[in-house]
Order: structure tokens, then sequence, then C-alpha cells
């Protein structure tokens, strides 16, 4: 016996099997990842308020307004919070190196874009508290100072592939060698202009750029 309501009149009238439960997970992802952001921004608040060694975690929840049996079920302890925020700042980074780079054909095209990721970084570095507080206190952190390893060494094979784009004939073992020091000598420039004030900061951001700008160009 044929049904009386069409196909169309069917599907209208009843969800497909699994329907139900599939938007019940989407809706529970989309709050647990809004509930991680608005962590992880409470966090670069007080980070950027009172420094990374004086936060507590129940100021984060509070401040996240969560419980803080809700903010453990995300971030075991205070170390693991400030890990996410420096992978975080060290992909966009990534991310900005990359682009910067995707159009250079020439040493004269690699020195431009080089000069402005320099300053656009110092720039960074001295509008973010948050990046300061988290990149200076690296060196005390073998877990933080393996990420920043890690994106020295990914930086510098993005700048060494364009090295040898630029400079055909060069040594590629040479070539990244150079590049992966340039990055991790950037990082560590960063930390110590913003430590000085700004007039003697910025001239140790431009002696830095000076001497890597020199680098790319006779590589």
């Amino acid at each position: 016996m044929s049904d009386p309501a069409g196909p169309l009149d069917r599907d209208r009238g009843h969800a497909a099997p699994g329907a139900g439960l599939s938007h019940q997970r989407s809706l529970a992802q989309q709050r647990s990842r809004d509930r991680l952001e608005r962590i992880l921004a409470a966090a670069s608040r007080l980070i950027a308020e009172k420094g990374s060694d004086l936060v507590k975690m129940s100021e984060v929840a509070e401040l996240a307004e969560i419980s803080i049996g809700s903010l453990y079920q995300y971030f075991p302890d205070k170390r693991a919070i400030i890990r996410t925020l420096a992978e975080r700042y060290a992909a966009a980074s990534r991310q900005c190196i990359e682009q910067a780079l995707a159009g250079v054909r020439d040493v004269e095209g690699l020195r431009q874009a080089f000069a402005s990721l320099v300053d656009q970084y110092y720039a960074i570095f001295l509008a973010e508290p948050v990046m300061r507080d988290i990149w200076s206190g690296m060196q005390a952190d073998k877990e933080l100072m393996a990420i920043e390893l890690a994106e020295s060494r990914a930086s510098g094979a993005l700048l060494a592939a364009v090295m040898r784009h630029v400079h055909p004939g060069a040594d590629p073992e040479k070539t990244a060698a150079s590049a992966f020091l340039v990055w991790q000598l950037g990082e560590a420039t960063m930390r110590l202009a913003i430590s000085f004030p700004r007039t003697e900061g910025d001239a140790i951001v431009e002696a830095y750029k000076r001497m890597t700008l020199r680098e790319l160009s006779e590589v």
C-alpha cells in the first residue's frame, strides 16, 4: 500500500536517524570551543596585568566564568595554559613569515621582506605584554624552550628556502645553519630590546637588522 505522504513530506516531518544527536554534538563542541577561548582570553588578560608567575588558576576560572573543575578539564596546570598561548603566538608568527617571504624573487626583495618582518615582530613584542611575559620566561622552562627552538627551526627552514632561491650557488648546509641562527638570534634580540628603555631597545633591533641583512646579502 502506497504512503499518502510523498517522500518530501516524510522528510519534512521526520528528521533523519541520528540527526538530533549530530546536532547536539555540534552544539556541545561549539560550547567547548567557546569555553576554551574564554579561558585563554582570561589568562592573557591576567598575565598582561600581573605577569604569569603571579596568576592563579582560580583567578583564570573566575574571570572566564567557569568552575575550577571545568578549567582543569581543559588545562591540568598553568604551564599548560602558557604553553598553548605560546604555540598560538608561534603559529601566527610563522604564518606572517610565510606571507612575507612568499613573493621574494631576488636579494633586494629578501632584504626588504626580512627588515619588515623584524619591525613587525618588534612592534608585536612592544604591544603585547602577554607575549613579552611568555617569551621572556622561556629560558627557565625546558618545554617552552623546546617550542621556541622548534619554531626557530621551522622559520629558519622557510628563510633558508628563500635564501637558496636568491643565492642559487650557496652551500645548502651553510645556508640552513645561517637561517636558523638568524631566527634564533632574532628571538634573543627581541627579549633583550624590550628589557631596556625604548631608545636603547630600538638601537639594539636596528643593530640586529644591519648584521642579519648583511648576512642575507652575502650568503
